[in-house]
């Protein structure tokens, strides 16, 4: 899988643009309004994580971009349009077909473009190999554990090699050492790949070690209350986590937060 542009990524600020966000709205039903105003630039090889409170309109905004819903208002506009593989999506559950082999699952994005399966084998075989499961092509989803499953989810997401990564809380029902196991894993594969990603979470911790930028969202109307930049270069390790600077920008993020929920309770009354 070749990088869409030269290593290393660029510093911030010196990145090529990818996607827009300029003033999007998101009302359901005609009265719930779930984003308003929400403005977001993305760069080639970013990793932003997208953190608030539950219904801040963090899903939303990943769908939208994903093109599963369109805005009530407002643009989301590709730099230079997009093409077919532009995009992957984890969700939260892997949502892999049981009656399906692993590689077979792998395979679907090319399937729903027509492309027969012998011609794309290496490429899934290769992205099964870049998340540790290239021993497991022949398995079924009931044969794996829940980490393994959510491996099969990314290396089918990134089999395409799109030029961004949208994930949706993907490491959430699972226990804090299969967690941490798998970002570590992730950020190792967005080395190899020079990809793009924006990262749906709750945890201010998940959030600092995996991003570049962390979006602060307020809810009800969801909207951007905050962004910070962590500094820390990549690769990023286990002397990371237990640095002072971790602890540093985990407290800063937490500071953000809460005055995103404070907007919030002061929005509701």
């Amino acid at each position: 899988m070749s990088p869409a542009y030269p290593l290393p990524i660029p510093p911030l600020g010196h990145r090529k643009p990818l996607l827009e966000l300029g003033g999007v709205d998101k009302v359901f039903n005609g009265s719930v309004t779930a984003l308003q105003g929400m403005n977001l630039k993305v760069a080639q090889g970013d990793f932003i994580s997208l953190l608030g409170p539950s219904g801040c309109g963090k899903s939303t905004a990943l769908r939208l971009i994903a093109g599963l819903m369109r805005p009530s208002s407002g643009s989301i506009t590709w730099s230079g349009g997009q093409a077919q593989g532009d995009l992957g999506v984890v969700f939260q559950e892997p949502t892999l077909m049981p009656w399906a082999t692993v590689a077979q699952n792998v395979y679907l994005p090319f399937r729903l473009q027509g492309r027969p399966f012998q011609e794309v084998e290496d490429r899934i075989a290769r992205a099964l190999s870049l998340v540790g499961l290239e021993n497991f092509h022949k398995a079924y989803p009931r044969e794996l554990s829940g980490g393994m499953k959510m491996r099969v989810s990314i290396a089918r997401a990134m089999v395409t090699e799109p030029r961004l990564i949208l994930m949706d809380e993907p490491f959430a029902a699972l226990d804090e050492i299969t967690r941490h196991k798998l970002n570590n894993d992730l950020l190792d594969l967005r080395e190899k790949l020079q990809c793009t990603v924006i990262f749906v979470t709750h945890s201010v911790f998940e959030s600092v070690f995996l991003s570049d930028r962390i979006v602060v969202m307020a809810a009800r109307p969801g909207r951007v209350s905050a962004e910070l930049q962590v500094d820390e270069p990549y690769p990023r390790s286990e002397d990371f986590r237990t640095s002072a600077r971790y602890a540093e920008l985990c407290h800063m993020t937490s500071d953000a937060l809460h005055v995103a929920m404070g907007e919030h309770q002061e929005a509701a009354e």
